[in-house]
C-alpha cells in the first residue's frame, strides 16, 4: 500500500470516527434537554421498552469483555472459546428467571434507583452503605480501565494518534454525553453502537476477513483441527467463566438500573431474553471466528508490514482490531473501528452511571440529605456524574499503576455481595451481621488470592474460593446469631 494512500485511509477513516463521536455527543445533548428530574436521569422515567433495554443490557455485559477477551479466546482456542459468553446467557436467563420478579415488584412499591437500596430493604442502612462504597469504587475502576483499554486500542490501530491523545478524546466523549444525558443517553447510544457493531461486524468484517486469509482451505491448512472444534477448552475454564460472570447478572448495578428502567416486569424478562441470545451465540461465535481468523492471518505474515512477523511476540488481544485495519478498504475501517471502540465505551458509560448512582444515592444521602428542587437534584446529579468521570480519566491518565487495584474492588464486590443478595432475596430472615461479614469475607479472600498470586487446586479461579468462604461465614454467623438471640429471649 502507497504512502499517499495510507495517509489518504488515515484521514477518512479518522473524520469517520470524528463524525462517530459528535453523534454520541449528539444523543447526550438530546437527553440533556428532555431529562426533567433524577428520576429521568438515572432510570430512564421507568419507561423504557425491552429491546432498547436488552440491547444496552448486551452492550454492557459484552462491550468491554468483547474487546479484550472474544479476539483473544479465538486466536488462542478457536471457536471453544465461545463457551465463555454461554454463561451469559444462562446468567441473563437465570436472573430473568428468579431475579427480576422480585425486583421489579420491590421497584414499583419503592421506586429504587441503585443495587444497594435492595439491601436496605432487607437488611439495614449500614449494609448498604457499606454495598454502595464497594460498588462505587468498583464501577470507578472499571470506568477507569474500559477508557484505558479503548486508547491504547485506537492509539494501536491508528499511528497519528498517540495513547494519551486518544484517552482524552474518547475518554471525554464517553464522560460528557453520558454526564450530561444520564441513562437514556446511555441505553440509547448503546442500542445505536451495538446496532452498527453487530452489522459491520457480521456483513463486513466476517466475510472481508474470510476472503482477505485465503477461506477455509487455508484455515485448515494453518491452525489445528481442534480450533474448529467446540471441545477444545478444558472443564476448569468453563466452570471459571461461570462463577466469574454468572454471578454479575446477580450484583451488577447496572442491571439494576435498567430493571427499575423497564416499563413492566415482562419487559425487562424480555430485555434479558433477548441479551441472553445476542450473547451466545451471536456474538460469542461472531468474535472468535474474527479471532480465530487474526490467528491466521498472523501465522500466514499478512501482519508483516505492521512489524508483526510469524514468529514474533504478538498480542493475542490486539489479533482483532490488527486484522479490521489490514483487511478492510478506506472508510470501512473508520466506521468499523469506530464500532469496535463503541463497545468499549458501552460498558465505560454504563459503569460511570452506577458509579453515579450509587455515590449521589447510596453514599452521599446517607450524609446530605439532598432537599433541593427536581431541577436542582438533577443538576447535582450531573455534575456527580462529570464529577466521577474526571476522576476516572484521571486516574487512567496518570495513575495507571493503580487501575489494577481498582479492578480488585471490582472483584472484591462479585465476590463480597452475591451470597448476601442471594440470602436476602431467598433466605429467610436475612441477616445483617451476617451479611456484612460474608461481603468482607468473601471480597477480601479473592483479593488475597488474587495479590499473593496463590496457586490454587486445579488452577480455580480465585472468586470460587471467595463467594465459597463468603457463603460459610454468612451461615455460621445466621446461626450464631440465632442462637444467640433464643439464649437471650430464654
Amino acid at each position: 500500500m502507497s504512502a499517499g494512500k495510507q495517509g489518504l485511509m488515515s484521514i477518512i477513516d479518522i473524520l469517520i470516527f470524528i463524525i462517530y463521536f459528535l453523534l454520541m455527543l449528539g444523543v447526550g445533548v438530546y437527553f440533556f434537554r428532555k431529562n426533567k428530574n433524577v428520576e429521568d436521569y438515572y432510570v430512564g422515567g421507568r419507561s423504557l421498552g425491552s429491546w432498547h433495554i436488552g440491547l444496552s443490557v448486551v452492550a454492557t455485559d459484552v462491550g468491554g469483555g468483547f474487546s479484550i477477551g472474544l479476539g483473544g479466546l479465538g486466536y488462542m482456542i478457536g471457536l471453544s472459546g465461545s463457551w465463555m459468553l454461554f454463561t451469559g446467557l444462562v446468567g441473563a436467563w437465570l436472573s430473568a428467571v428468579l431475579l427480576i420478579p422480585v425486583i421489579s415488584k420491590l421497584s414499583d412499591r419503592h421506586e429504587f434507583f441503585t443495587f444497594p437500596q435492595v439491601f436496605e430493604h432487607y437488611y439495614n442502612g449500614k449494609v448498604a452503605l457499606i454495598a454502595g462504597i464497594i460498588s462505587a469504587i468498583g464501577y470507578t475502576g472499571f470506568t477507569s480501565s474500559q477508557l484505558l483499554a479503548g486508547a491504547k486500542l485506537a492509539s494501536a490501530t491508528f499511528a497519528e494518534i498517540d495513547l494519551m491523545t486518544a484517552l482524552v478524546i474518547m475518554g471525554a466523549v464517553a464522560v460528557i454525553y453520558t454526564g450530561i444525558g444520564g441513562l437514556k443517553a446511555v441505553i440509547y447510544t448503546d442500542t445505536i453502537q451495538w446496532i452498527i457493531l453487530m452489522t459491520g461486524l457480521i456483513g463486513i468484517g466476517i466475510p472481508l476477513g474470510y476472503v482477505a486469509i485465503g477461506g477455509m482451505e487455508t484455515i485448515k491448512a494453518t491452525i489445528g483441527h481442534e480450533f474448529l472444534t467446540l471441545t477444545n477448552v478444558t472443564w476448569q475454564k468453563l466452570l471459571n467463566w461461570a462463577v466469574t460472570i454468572i454471578p454479575i447478572w446477580f450484583v451488577g448495578m447496572t442491571l439494576y438500573q435498567r430493571i427499575y428502567a423497564s416499563r413492566s416486569k415482562k419487559r425487562a424478562q424480555r430485555a434479558w431474553f433477548i441479551a441472553g441470545l445476542f450473547e451466545w451465540p451471536l456474538m460469542a461465535f461472531m468474535g472468535v471466528t474474527l479471532g480465530m481468523f487474526s490467528r491466521v492471518a498472523f501465522e500466514n505474515g499478512m501482519f508483516a508490514e505492521l512489524g508483526y512477523k510469524p514468529g514474533s511476540g504478538f498480542d493475542a488481544e490486539m489479533g482483532l482490531p490488527v486484522l479490521l485495519n489490514t483487511v478492510l478498504p478506506v472508510g470501512l475501517t473508520g466506521l468499523m473501528l469506530s464500532s469496535y471502540f463503541s463497545a468499549i465505551l458501552s460498558t465505560a458509560d454504563s459503569c460511570l452511571m452506577a458509579a453515579s448512582g450509587n455515590v449521589q444515592t447510596d453514599i452521599l444521602n446517607k450524609f446530605i440529605p439532598f432537599k433541593q428542587t427536581r431541577k436542582a437534584q438533577l443538576r447535582v446529579s450531573q455534575i456527580i456524574t462529570l464529577s466521577i468521570g474526571v476522576l476516572a480519566l484521571l486516574l487512567a491518565s496518570f495513575m495507571t499503576n493503580v487501575l489494577e487495584l481498582m479492578l480488585y474492588s471490582y472483584a472484591f464486590m462479585v465476590s463480597g455481595l452475591f451470597v448476601p443478595i442471594l440470602a436476602a432475596l431467598f433466605g429467610k430472615r436475612p441477616n445483617a451481621v451476617a451479611a456484612i461479614s460474608a461481603m468482607i469475607t468473601g471480597g477480601t479472600t479473592t483479593i488475597a488470592l488474587v495479590i499473593a498470586d496463590t496457586k490454587l487446586p486445579f488452577n480455580l479461579d480465585a472468586n470460587i474460593f471467595g463467594i465459597s468462604a463468603a457463603a460459610v461465614i454468612y451461615f455460621m454467623v445466621h446461626i450464631l446469631c440465632r442462637r444467640r438471640k433464643k439464649e437471650d429471649e430464654t
